[in-house]
């Protein structure tokens, strides 16, 4: 996030925080999904993730990363909603399957992926999507999570390998 925008949003500028608004809200909306695995949870989860940025912008702390800081917010909103809710649907992949450019053998894969992940434990599902969809580091990760570094790196792992074994059995399966 430029630090120019940050300072005008710091200063109550409306059309900086619309710049902002317009430039998070679609990777907010997928992670909030990915991890809500509902769409109207996710879009309160986003909301909220929103007006808290712009009540709490002032204590945000300009040598961190303000994608990490941001997601820390979004992923604790989701975090709420799921405990306030206490319940949860199937991620909606119907983006994914009527993509044209996929062969039907990609869409088939990629949804069992997916349906893989949604199924997994929020103990690793979250870190695996923080890290192979965002693209956040160990680093972030851990403090989007507000989790030790080593513990994320052992979800990692311990998630891949879930995900290894769940793909070797569908192959097995499969042939």
């Amino acid at each position: 996030m430029n630090d120019d925008i940050l300072g005008e949003i710091r200063n109550g500028s409306r059309d900086a925080f619309k710049q902002f608004y317009d430039t998070y809200e679609n990777y907010a909306i997928r992670t909030a999904k990915a991890i809500t695995r509902n769409d109207e949870h996710a879009k309160d989860a986003v909301q909220e993730t929103f007006i808290r940025v712009f009540r709490n912008i002032s204590s945000y702390n300009s040598t961190l990363s303000f994608d990490a800081w941001f997601y820390r917010i979004l992923v604790n909103e989701c975090y709420r909603i799921l405990t306030k809710e206490k319940k949860s649907t199937p991620l909606d992949t119907s983006t994914i399957e009527n993509n044209t450019q996929l062969t039907e053998h990609s869409k088939e894969n990629l949804s069992d992926l997916y349906s893989m992940l949604q199924n997994m434990a929020d103990l690793y599902r979250i870190p695996i999507l923080l890290k192979y969809i965002k693209g956040f580091s160990e680093k972030e990760i851990a403090n989007i999570l507000d989790l030790n570094q080593n513990t994320v790196k052992s979800r990692l792992f311990n998630g891949r390998n879930l995900l290894k074994t769940q793909l070797e059995m569908m192959e097995m399966e499969g042939n």
